[in-house]
């Protein structure tokens, strides 16, 4: 008995500890939501009695803003897409075994270096064209563009390089890349579209691949063409030989004696004819080292307009403007505070 009033004691000690636990904790839960319903009370009281200066403020980073915005140079961005020809694609993994287009974006990113820079000769030198003709460029961007579910479609372009390497879904498409710019003048576009193009195909690491892949890819052409001939003279053969292995029986009718097989010789000519439009198509369309897919456009909105003024302007005065009516506010607090240390 005594072992059995034992338990029922823990047991009930146990009950009274956690009424205990969730009592003390519904209370710290009510003192934090009227804690914080108060400082939300205190903070809204305040702002309504400084609603002048605070205005003001604001009024203020919109006046400047608009200041900023009509005596700073116009920015424009625009964008164009390249396919790399060098790209030496698997179908089915959709992985380039070359590895250029890396070579080609970070090739491109040194340009950048020069507009941050503003060497506007090392990079005219690079676009061989005069240095005044390169003063309106102001930054020069190549990014990845990636390909959710691997469907082979480019879906958006990785701007913040925030793509993971190991994602193995969402992929880096390996046979184009982006081109961002921004630039004073849109009328410089095709310069800059011109001086990028030269610009990689004057490397003559990549000069020598280009014509490594033409080279392989007019012996195979010419491979191909061969293997069509020679499974159309098959075809004839084989029909020839079917043809003749056909006799009347008794009541008129033909017996075929065996199976006929030119259906297959058929398959095997349209594989080889796909083989060589594709082929056709790199040698004709893409014989360069880069092939424009979409040009620049011209832009329509300014970078450094209205809004990017005041997303930074409106928030800094209005910030500083309260942190001051806050410390004057707190003022007789804050003296006290260092008198004591």
């Amino acid at each position: 008995m005594s072992e059995n009033s034992d338990n029922n004691k823990n047991v009930s000690n146990d009950e009274i500890d956690l009424l205990d636990l969730f009592r003390s904790m519904g209370k710290t839960l009510t003192r934090w939501a009227r804690a914080i319903g108060r400082a939300f009370l205190i903070s809204v009281v305040f702002l309504f009695k400084r609603w002048l200066p605070l205005g003001l403020s604001i009024a203020a980073g919109i006046g400047v803003t608009f200041i900023l915005k009509n005596t700073s140079e116009a920015i424009y961005t625009s964008d164009m897409v390249f396919r790399n020809n060098l790209a030496l694609m698997e179908s089915f993994k959709l992985r380039d075994k070359s590895g250029t287009t890396a070579e080609i974006i970070s090739k491109i990113n040194k340009l950048q270096i020069l507009c941050s820079n503003k060497n506007s000769i090392a990079l005219a030198h690079a676009f061989a064209s005069k240095p005044d003709s390169v003063e309106n460029i102001f930054d020069i961007n190549a990014y990845w563009i990636i390909d959710n579910g691997k469907d082979g479609i480019p879906d958006y372009v990785d701007y913040k390089n925030a793509h993971s390497a190991s994602d193995t879904t969402n992929i880096r498409m390996q046979d184009r890349f982006d081109v961002r710019v921004q630039i004073n003048a849109s009328q410089d576009l095709n310069l800059v579209r011109n001086g990028i193009k030269k610009f990689i195909q004057d490397d003559s690491l990549f000069q020598q691949r280009n014509r490594l892949r033409l080279r392989q890819n007019r012996a195979l052409l010419t491979r191909l063409n061969n293997d069509i001939l020679q499974l159309d003279s098959l075809q004839k053969v084989k029909y020839f030989e079917e043809t003749r292995n056909i006799r009347p029986s008794n009541g008129g009718q033909m017996i075929f004696l065996q199976e006929q097989k030119t259906q297959l010789v058929y398959t095997d000519i349209y594989t080889l004819f796909a083989k060589k439009q594709t082929i056709e198509t790199e040698l004709n369309l893409y014989s360069g080292i880069l092939t424009v897919v979409n040009d620049f456009s011209l832009p329509g909105t300014r970078l450094n307009g209205t809004n990017y003024y005041a997303k930074k302007i409106i928030p800094l005065f209005f910030g500083f403007t309260l942190l001051v009516l806050i410390l004057l506010a707190n003022r007789k607090k804050i003296k006290e505070t260092f008198k004591k240390y």
